[in-house]
């Protein structure tokens, strides 16, 4: 992927380095609270339950960014090229849609995090929190895509970006809304359905972002688009699912099986047309 040349984006918050303190108090009904909101907006309620609420007191961590890795900041430095890439892209095709984009803050952190949906630890993975229209990000994710899921590639990596701003763009037009106000009114089984048809959408946008930053920036290489498509095969649930019991229970999707995911993605890439997105519409995923 051509990126080093590529503008640096102002919207990122760096937590790196940053410890948050977990106290004895905020358990009980505060936890049970902050799990609904954190679900509400997406994200496993389990990461709170389990983890309990943090005090809000965060410190410096042991290590500034003189002693951080070069490759490492590279990795860094790489993620504020693809988020201004992807504010150049959706500023563009925003009026096209008779709305203004608003940039999202991306935010890297270390071990754990706060946002305004509530407190997720690394293992979660890359996230977006709509409540305060930010992506947050461990960098030492695209390590366990690259080792544990097979998915190695600078633009596997851009793919994941793409993805979490994907979701952006669904709140800012009103999607995320409509979805989970359909959610709380249905069993879990079409919760699931809706959830796996949120997250496709969120895979096509993501390829929408591709194609136009292609177009007016040159940026793939060859192998670029292979890497994106094992990136979103690697993380289907019915994978996902398989290499952690041994078996697929596809009623428990949430994000879409492997084969949806390519699809969803290369649909983006292939057509560049938002309309081609709307996941919420057809009858076969």
């Amino acid at each position: 992927m051509r990126w080093r040349t590529g503008r640096r984006s102002q919207n990122v918050e760096d937590r790196r380095g940053t410890r948050i303190t977990r106290g004895a108090t905020g358990g009980g009904l505060g936890i049970i609270v902050v799990a609904l909101i954190a679900m509400y907006f997406g994200v496993d309620p389990s990461i709170v339950l389990q983890q309990g609420m943090p005090t809000s007191q965060v410190t410096p961590g042991p290590s500034g960014s003189q002693q951080r890795k070069p490759e490492e900041e590279q990795l860094a430095d790489f993620v504020s090229v693809v988020l201004a890439d992807t504010e150049d892209t959706w500023r563009a095709l925003f009026p096209k849609l008779g709305e203004t984009y608003r940039d999202p803050t991306l935010v890297l952190f270390s071990g754990a995090v706060q946002s305004a949906c509530g407190f997720a630890q690394a293992a979660v993975g890359p996230f977006y929190c709509p409540a305060d229209h930010k992506v947050y990000i461990d960098l030492g994710f695209y390590q366990d895509l690259r080792e544990r899921h097979g998915a190695p590639g600078d633009f596997a990596q851009a793919y994941v970006v793409a993805h979490e701003i994907g979701h952006h763009v669904q709140n800012l037009l009103g999607i995320s809304d409509k979805v989970q106000a359909r959610r709380a009114r249905v069993g879990e089984a079409e919760s699931n359905e809706l959830s796996v048809r949120q997250e496709l959408q969120a895979d096509c946008l993501a390829g929408i972002w591709g194609y136009h930053a292609n177009r007016a920036r040159n940026i793939l290489e060859a192998g670029d688009l292979e890497e994106a498509l094992n990136a979103a095969s690697s993380i289907g649930d019915d994978r996902l699912q398989r290499q952690a019991r041994g078996y697929v229970t596809p009623e428990s999707f949430t994000h879409g099986s492997s084969e949806q995911r390519v699809r969803w993605f290369r649909r983006g890439v292939e057509t560049g047309d938002v309309k081609a997105c709307n996941t919420f519409e057809v009858e076969q995923l």
